[in-house]
């Protein structure tokens, strides 16, 4: 190969991206950094691109054979999330001597993976043809630096400053100076030199014998380096380690049909793939591509899905939202002392307060899912010296959820700070997400129902906290407060002529008379009395809700229903799973098996990876569910819904402070013959467990490791 020409560049007129609408996009993720590509390995700047910390570094890198993408093959990203390969061959390609070389003879493999906050690629070229053949390759690319924000469609009236781009012979550097006075980069690096090179692109011109092999080695990343076999190599070694021991701190779940164990391995996969490890412990990003930054319900709801076979990742949860509890006023950020994180960035426009989410408290059921995090986590581990250390944050966050109440007649409730926040600040956090029977939107401020079953399990879990640790009278007095809230919810949200709970109450304390699926989340926290629980379990299961691919947001019959609307009729998988864990504490256990199996069906064609939500229609005979177009996919707490479903599923509660095994009630999936947990710590022990379909029941067999501290099994049907 010759040196690079520096002079020369690459002006050639390549051809503009085709239009990719309806396109698979593949995700590769590790630590704050994630590439979203679409089938051909290609980043075209349509959402995708190359992030870190917030940031676009790649909104272009384009892989051209003689001028041209090349013949699609085959894409894939590895069971395990740690590779993308694409399968790619040639258009005819130019002559070398007086024959051109015929489509189809040219392999050409791209794999890559995230490793260190850098893009390692192999890119790999072998002619199956006897003839030579001239290859010319162009790798085109290019940085616009962009804010995530900027990415989803925010407009900015001033940017910082780009850099012309540094070309040496094996490189080409990137530079942006931002307007928070922070230098980005990023280096495009190859393995040899190629032909020519400038700042928007590499051209090499590759000659192989018949049968002959060759092998370019590209990294994208911060810094100078030298691409190489060796560095490959040992970097993927560390990229499939890492991914392998985030997936081992879990009980293993093993079940008799293959494609539903597969199932459970993607979830598994994708969990380990969305999980930083922080200086606090383990932590899921919420979703890719908008979302890969730590948010408070987000983590909080996956680490609850997952408590009972991974304890160790709401441990990690829990700590992190301590360490950033709000210790201020601040209308702009939405922060109170006391108040739980909802989400933080460390893109250029948080950075100078363009926008208020560098550390963002605008989430009214944040601060109550802590606590009941925390409460769930003491219970299921006995782990009370973890919550010694965080006791002084779960006292300021119930501090801040009793004052909230106190201030809004009695209820947790929310109104945004300034016009930069969040309008509403439930998990449904759209704009037009709460609103009366009518339609129209209510005046704040604004108690939602979910909310204030939260608040009332976070109260109910301090009083079980409190007498654990001997403060019996703390312990008494929560207790106190949280059956108060359970009379006031019961009074103010049930609605009589529609046999259900009310949305939310607005600022003047009037009903919003909508059947949502916000009161399966209040059945999940156990609030409602048992014969209310039920009739709302029954309504959450009749057609107004249930498509056949799991429940609605919003019941068919009401005001501002649209099955492809974000919020207000949309399917989104970690809502299912609440409600139906609410459903299984008042006995309907059927219904239970029912949901699982909607989700299950669902995933098979989604190709086992459940994405954020997809569109509420009902289900038609011989269809797939109706994907929703820009929804964040690998999403977290989509990817552990099916730990909750299986656990509501087969009944089982963890006591870590007694050291009590319980399962209630057992059923199966459907088709399901037998499931085995195994290496499930329970206490200082461990368990395997199977649950065995018999004739007409479910027979559950445990078995403990020998050694380890007794734990007693209880077993109702």
């Amino acid at each position: 190969m010759s040196q690079a020409d520096t002079t020369g560049g690459t002006d050639d007129a390549w051809p503009s991206p085709p239009a990719r609408t309806g396109q698979r996009l593949y995700v590769l993720k590790e630590g704050d950094t994630f590439l979203v590509a679409d089938a051909m390995g290609d980043v075209t700047g349509e959402g995708d691109g190359l992030f870190h910390n917030d940031t676009r570094l790649l909104s272009s890198f384009r892989l051209l054979m003689d001028g041209r993408p090349p013949t699609l093959l085959s894409s894939a990203v590895s069971q395990d999330n740690a590779f993308f390969t694409a399968n790619l061959t040639n258009h005819p390609l130019p002559p070398l001597g007086e024959t051109s070389m015929p489509e189809g003879v040219i392999h050409l493999e791209r794999r890559r993976f995230l490793w260190g906050d850098r893009v390692h690629e192999r890119i790999s070229l072998v002619n199956y043809s006897d003839m030579p053949a001239r290859v010319p390759l162009q790798l085109l690319y290019a940085a616009d630096f962009r804010d995530m924000f900027e990415v989803r469609g925010q407009v900015r009236s001033k940017r910082g400053e780009y850099v012309a781009g540094q070309v040496g012979d094996h490189c080409v550097e990137l530079r942006y100076h931002g307007l928070d006075a922070v230098w980005r980069d990023m280096t495009i690096a190859f393995s040899e030199p190629p032909r020519r090179m400038d700042a928007r692109g590499a051209a090499f011109d590759v000659v192989l014998a018949g049968r002959e092999h060759w092998v370019l080695y590209v990294e994208v990343g911060s810094g100078l380096v030298l691409p190489s076999r060796l560095r490959y190599r040992a970097a993927a070694a560390h990229a499939r380690r890492g991914l392998r021991v985030r997936r081992r701190r879990s009980a293993r779940l093993h079940a008799s049909s293959r494609l539903f164990q597969a199932w459970i391995d993607k979830s598994e996969a994708d969990l380990a793939l969305l999980t930083s490890d922080l200086p606090t412990g383990p932590y899921p990003y919420a979703g890719i591509p908008w979302f890969s930054t730590p948010f408070g319900r987000d983590a909080v709801i996956t680490a609850m899905q997952t408590l009972w076979v991974d304890p160790a990742l709401a441990r990690g949860v829990l700590a992190f939202l301590a360490a950033h509890q709000s210790q201020e006023t601040s209308a702009f950020r939405d922060a109170e002392p006391g108040k739980i994180m909802h989400e933080t960035r460390k893109g250029e426009m948080a950075a100078v307060n363009e926008l208020p989410f560098s550390k963002y408290y605008g989430g009214v059921d944040t601060t109550p899912l802590f606590v009941m995090l925390a409460a769930d986590y003491a219970r299921r581990t006995g782990d009370l010296g973890f919550i010694d250390g965080i006791w002084s944050a779960l006292v300021a966050a119930t501090a801040w959820i009793q004052d909230n109440a106190k201030r809004h007649g009695g209820f947790v409730s929310y109104a945004r700070g300034e016009a930069t926040g969040l309008a509403n600040q439930g998990w449904k956090d759209s704009h037009d997400s709460v609103f009366h029977a009518d339609g129209t939107s209510p005046i704040g401020p604004i108690a939602l129902v979910e909310v204030q079953g939260y608040a009332f399990a976070a109260l109910r879990g301090m009083a079980g906290l409190a007498s654990a640790r001997g403060d019996v009278a703390s312990g008494a007095r929560w207790r106190e407060a949280s059956t108060d809230l359970a009379a006031r919810v019961e009074s103010n949200f049930w609605r009589d002529e529609l046999q259900f709970y009310a949305l939310a109450l607005d600022g003047q304390g009037d009903p919003c008379r909508v059947r949502a699926s916000n009161a399966g989340h209040l059945l999940f926290t156990g609030l409602p009395s048992l014969e209310r629980g039920r009739v709302v379990a029954r309504q959450l299961l009749s057609g107004a809700f249930d498509t056949g691919w799991g429940v609605r947001t919003l019941a068919a019959n009401m005001a501002r229903f649209n099955p492809m609307s974000y919020h207000n009729g949309s399917v989104w998988p970690h809502d299912v799973a609440l409600c139906a864990a609410g459903m299984a504490r008042y006995g309907e256990r059927e219904g239970v098996v029912h949901l699982l199996g909607d989700m299950f069906e669902a995933a098979t064609y989604f190709g086992l990876r459940l994405p954020e939500l997809y569109c509420g229609f009902d289900r038609a005979s011989g269809e797939a569910p109706v994907a929703y177009p820009v929804a964040c996919l690998p999403q977290a707490w989509a990817a552990g819904s099916v730990f909750m479903l299986l656990q509501s599923c087969l009944g089982i509660r963890i006591d870590g402070l007694d050291d009590i095994l319980e399962v209630d009630q057992p059923q199966l999936p459907q088709g399901i013959e037998t499931m085995q947990i195994a290496d499930l710590e329970v206490g200082g022990s461990r368990l395997n467990i199977v649950f065995r379909r018999v004739g007409g029941r479910v027979v559950v067999i445990a078995d403990q490791r020998p050694g380890t501290k007794p734990t007693r099994f209880d077993l109702r049907y």
